[in-house]
């Protein structure tokens, strides 16, 4: 339907009383009417303005001669017959001579009259034909624009009916203009919350006030076109005069905008969430589960990280072997495809694929693997095997991509990505945002396999420097246990020692050396060492304590702290030195454990500090507790409370060593401690064994 259908009224409506400003005032429409002599008989106080004549001046002239020039009078004067005589109208523009003697050029139209007693008459009416073609020219533009806006436009009256519908609104609304014509927002478009809507316009009406770009979310009438978003403003129309003659909308459709904001945000909520929540740990699996966790299911529904095996052993992945590519997977996560994830290597399975796999060609090559729509044919590139190709099939997998996982210039693995539920396919945006994630993922990967060899290392030396189950003691039953710190945690530098003088006496050691990793153990272990020689000496827990003092200062910047004590058996003692160390507790049958109140010392390394033993009388059945920090601190929990806490443990310890070491460490050691733990248990025996 056009723009000169739209424009059709109602023509029963009774016409208002007219008041000046109206488009025939700017017009100027002059009215003359001549007898059938032609001579004047009205004269319109328009035509007084367009011609110039007063009424006196021009009623009884004949028209021809006051305002025609004498070489087109015999032209006018043939018009002037043709139409008396009953030629119809005749319409056109014809040069007229003004009373300032001024030529100007009118458009006519020209037709015959007839009174009630059959007198003829001739009425012309006339305007200046520039302010016409003006008018003609400003209309036109108009309606051109209106029709071809990509802005949908509606006038609705001051009833507020429908009066035009630009096509761009039609498209918008899925709604022919028919269908708006005459008929309110509310009964064109009854799929709406229309209220809201014609209230604003009737405020607009009242007020004159636009109200702009005004956000509307909500269906059209082709549900094909889903839920639209719109910015929609109202105006006022007036006519010259001032005077109300309705309400124009323009509505501008911003759903794809709108669209491709939410997206961007969408993003970079996405690449922010990355930041925060991938590598909270150094733990390398734990870094994995988190890639994959982010991405699903905001960019993907099954997300998989596979890791080359040779990454993870510190060899240089070689990712340009044309050969097949060996994969440890280290995590998968879904948002609800059972059927994806049992297609997908479990986690901690090695998997070799061929170079013909779109994931082997992904890390040869170092570049992403982009498939928008998977069709069968592609289903065994993707899968392990062809079962896990069945299954990959049965739970809709329509697209696929996986990008590299590269740090610091070296192939680590691949991020594959598969969409399932998510009807949209893989776009290009996805793919470097996909890319984003893995090269930010891929630093924390890296970080994690070289923390973990330095881990697996540091660890492997300090149990190396620990000591073995220790040979029978005189007088003594004892237990212990190492824990490194938990997967976020490093390898410390906590030891303890048991070591039999001869005789009846025997060294209890535990000690903690300041920092992680590979230096603190190789600090411990001198430490250690040192410890056993000078225990072969049998000097005082003082003296000893003096000397690892001198060692430590000898170290490069080693601190640690230190509890050395010599058992008795004849004397029925234990002599105690404290380094800086955690008071040890004593347990005796009947009595509630007691923390021994030593003088505190200061820590190995500080230099210069004297040591003070302190003898301890110990009886059969009697339990000496030695342990290191990390068995009682903790972030948010004061040390005095915590080593209450130890001592109502040790209260209701079980009688064997073993179990009251497992108690403790349950009880008290937290999952993700950040700290290793020595911990070491003595026993006096009874007499009789």
């Amino acid at each position: 339907m056009g723009t000169t259908d739209a424009f059709r009224r109602d023509t029963g409506r009774a016409a208002s009383p007219y008041e000046p400003g109206g488009l025939l005032d700017v017009l100027g429409v002059a009215a003359v009417v001549l007898d059938q002599d032609g001579r004047i008989t009205l004269w319109s106080p328009q035509a007084e303005d367009l011609f110039g004549w007063t009424p006196a001046e021009a009623l009884g002239q004949y028209a021809a001669r006051l305002m025609v020039d004498e070489e087109h009078v015999d032209e006018v004067l043939d018009l002037f017959v043709k139409v008396m005589s009953g030629g119809g109208i005749w319409a056109g523009t014809f040069p007229v001579r003004c009373k300032d003697g001024s030529r100007r050029l009118l458009e006519f139209r020209n037709m015959r009259l007839e009174d009630k007693d059959g007198g003829v008459y001739a009425l012309g009416i006339a305007t200046d034909r520039a302010v016409l073609r003006d008018v003609e020219r400003d209309l036109a533009l108009s309606l051109r624009l209106v029709d071809q806006s990509p802005i949908g436009l509606a006038v609705l009256d001051t009833e507020l009916r429908f009066v035009l519908v630009n096509p761009a609104l039609e498209q918008m609304q899925g709604l022919p203009a028919r269908s708006h014509i005459g008929r309110t927002v509310t009964e064109a478009m009854p799929f709406l919350n229309t209220q809201e809507v014609e209230a604003n316009m009737r405020r607009v009406l009242a007020t004159g006030t636009p109200m702009l770009d005004m956000f509307h979310q909500g269906p059209v009438a082709d549900p094909a076109l889903g839920i639209r978003t719109r910015l929609v403003s109202f105006y006022r129309l007036d006519d010259p005069a001032g005077r109300p003659l309705g309400v124009a909308a323009s509505v501008v459709d911003v759903t794809d905008r709108q669209r491709a904001a939410d997206e961007a945000r969408r993003r970079l909520a996405l690449i922010a969430d990355a930041s925060v929540l991938i590598g909270t740990t150094l733990d390398l699996d734990q870094t994995a589960r988190e890639l994959a966790e982010v991405v699903v299911p905001s960019l993907a529904d099954v997300a998989a990280v596979d890791v080359l095996d040779t990454a993870l052993h510190l060899g240089t992945a070689h990712a340009d072997d044309p050969g097949t590519a060996v994969f440890r997977a280290l995590a998968v996560a879904s948002a609800d495809s059972d059927d994806a994830v049992r297609a997908a290597d479990p986690p901690g399975d090695i998997a070799q694929y061929d170079a013909d796999r779109l994931v082997t060609r992904c890390v040869r090559t170092a570049r992403p693997v982009h498939l928008p729509r998977v069709t069968a044919e592609d289903l065994p590139r993707i899968a392990r095997d062809e079962q896990a190709a069945e299954l990959l099939g049965r739970a809709g997998l329509h697209s696929y991509m996986a990008v590299p996982l590269i740090a610091r210039g070296e192939v680590l693995g691949a991020l594959d990505l598969k969409r399932t539920s998510n009807p949209e396919p893989f776009d290009e945006d996805d793919v470097v945002l996909a890319g984003e994630l893995a090269a930010r993922a891929a630093v924390c990967i890296d970080n994690a396999r070289w923390y973990q060899r330095e881990r697996a290392t540091a660890l492997t030396l300090q149990r190396s420097l620990l000591p073995q189950r220790p040979t029978d003691l005189v007088g003594l039953e004892v237990a212990y246990r190492y824990q490194p710190a938990g997967s976020a945690g490093q390898v410390g530098g906590d030891w303890f020692d048991v070591i039999a003088q001869g005789g009846t006496e025997s060294a209890l050691v535990v000690g903690d050396v300041m920092g992680s990793g590979i230096t603190a153990a190789a600090a411990m272990g001198q430490l250690r060492t040192a410890a056993r020689t000078l225990t072969g000496l049998g000097l005082d827990p003082a003296q000893v304590l003096h000397h690892l003092d001198r060692t430590a200062s000898g170290l490069d910047q080693t601190i640690a702290t230190c509890v050395y004590a010599v058992f008795n058996l004849g004397r029925s003692c234990f002599r105690v030195a404290n380094a800086g160390h955690l008071p040890p507790v004593i347990v005796r049958p009947g009595r509630h454990p007691q923390l021994l109140e030593l003088p505190t010392g200061a820590p190995l390394g500080v230099g210069g500090v004297p040591f003070e033993t302190v003898e301890v009388p110990l009886a059969p059945g009697d339990r000496l507790v030695l342990y290191t920090d990390g068995l009682v601190e903790t972030r948010d929990e004061a040390i005095d409370d915590r080593l209450q806490v130890l001592a109502d443990l040790l209260a209701d310890a079980p009688g064997d060593l073993e179990a009251t070491c497992d108690l403790l460490l349950t009880e008290l050691r937290e999952d993700d401690a950040q700290d290793d733990v020595a911990l070491l248990v003595a026993r006096v025996r009874p007499a009789e064994s």
